[in-house]
C-alpha cells in the first residue's frame, strides 16, 4: 500500500529519529511513501484557541490527501487523533463541512471525508501483519523484556474509534514479541507520561515521567518502547532533568521508538534508524544483542 507520510510538527522539529527510522523500515515492509506537497500542522495546538481554525487545518490536510488519492500515515498520536476527531465532527455537521469547504475552495481543495488517517501501529498490524515482520527479523531480540508505552492519545477517547482497546491494548506488545523480545503487562502500562503538564507545571510533569520510569526499572524491564513523539520526549530526553529535579535519582532506562527496535531486529545500522539521536542509554541494549549490527 501507499500512504502520504504525515510526520507532525514535533517529529520534524525535535524528534527526527522517528521519521528517520520510519522512512528506513517502512519500505522494507512493502509500504510505499508518497510525498504530499503543501501539508501543514494538523491544527491540534489551536484547539483551545480557535476551534474553527483547528477544523480547517485538519480538514485541509485530509483534503490534500484526497486530491492525491491517498490516505495519511500519521506518526504523531496527537495528529492522528486530531484528524479522526475532525473527521467525526464533519461527518455529523453538514453546515460545518460546507463552511470548511468554502474556505478550502480558495486553494481548489475539497473535503469529502474519503481520505483517512492511519496510525503507524495500524499499518504494522493490519497492513503489514505480525507474520511478515517476523519473517524479516535477522537479529532476534531474545531474552530482552520491554515495557510497551502507547501514550494517551493513541487510545483515548475511544468513542471515535482509535487503534486498540483503551483499557487493555495489545497491538504494540504483539509487535514487540514479533521481534523475539517479551512484552509483559505491568500496573503502570496506561499511565500518562506527564507531557500535557510540561508547559504549565514542568516539575510535576517530570515527577509523573520519573515515577513511571522508576516503576518500570524496578520491575527489571530492559527498556521502554513507544510510538508517541511527545512521550518519547518526556521519557527519553528528560531523564537527566528527572534525576536532577525529582526524587527519582536512579532513573536510567533505554527508550526506543518501535520503528527503531524494528530496525535493530532487521539488522539495520544504528545511524540509519536514528539511534544516535536518543538521549537515553540505548547502548545497553546494543551490547546485549551484540553491538551495532552492520
Amino acid at each position: 500500500m501507499r500512504f502520504g507520510l504525515f510526520p507532525g510538527c514535533i517529529v520534524q522539529s525535535e524528534q527526527y529519529a522517528f521519521e528517520i527510522s520510519a522512512r528506513e523500515t517502512l519500505p522494507t515492509l512493502g509500504i510505499q511513501i508518497k510525498e504530499i506537497d503543501g501539508l501543514s500542522c494538523c491544527g491540534y495546538s489551536l484547539k483551545n484557541v480557535s476551534i474553527p481554525a483547528w477544523f480547517y487545518m485538519s480538514a485541509r490536510n485530509l483534503a490534500l490527501a484526497e486530491k492525491n488519492e491517498i490516505d495519511l500515515l500519521s506518526l504523531c498520536n496527537g495528529c492522528n487523533l486530531s484528524f479522526r476527531e475532525v473527521k467525526n465532527y464533519l461527518s455529523e455537521n453538514t453546515k460545518l463541512r460546507e463552511r470548511i469547504n468554502s474556505l478550502l475552495s480558495m486553494e481548489e481543495l475539497k473535503y469529502t471525508g474519503k481520505a483517512k488517517s492511519w496510525h503507524i501501529l495500524e499499518v504494522f498490524n493490519q497492513v503489514v501483519g505480525v507474520e511478515k515482520i517476523k519473517s524479516l527479523v535477522k537479529v532476534p531480540l531474545n531474552g530482552l523484556k520491554f515495557a510497551a508505552h502507547y501514550g494517551c492519545h493513541a487510545l483515548r477517547p475511544s468513542q471515535i474509534g482509535l487503534i486498540d482497546d483503551p483499557e487493555n491494548p495489545h497491538i504494540l506488545e504483539e509487535l514487540i514479541q514479533a521481534l523475539g523480545a517479551s512484552a509483559v503487562d505491568y500496573p503502570q502500562r496506561l499511565d500518562c507520561c506527564g507531557q500535557g503538564l510540561s508547559m504549565t507545571t514542568g516539575k510535576t510533569a517530570l515527577k509523573i515521567s520519573g515515577g513511571k520510569l522508576k516503576a518500570i526499572q524496578d520491575q527489571l524491564f530492559d527498556g521502554v518502547v513507544t510510538i508517541c513523539p511527545f512521550c518519547m520526549k518526556m521519557l527519553d530526553s528528560k531523564q537527566r532533568a528527572i534525576r536532577v529535579s525529582t526524587d527519582y535519582k536512579e532513573v536510567n532506562m533505554p527508550i526506543f521508538y518501535y520503528t527503531q527496535l524494528l530496525g535493530l531486529a532487521m539488522g539495520l545500522d544504528i545511524e540509519s534508524i536514528g539511534l544516535t539521536l536518543n538521549s537515553s542509554p540505548v547502548g545497553e541494549i546494543l551490547n546485549k544483542i551484540g553491538g551495532n549490527k552492520k
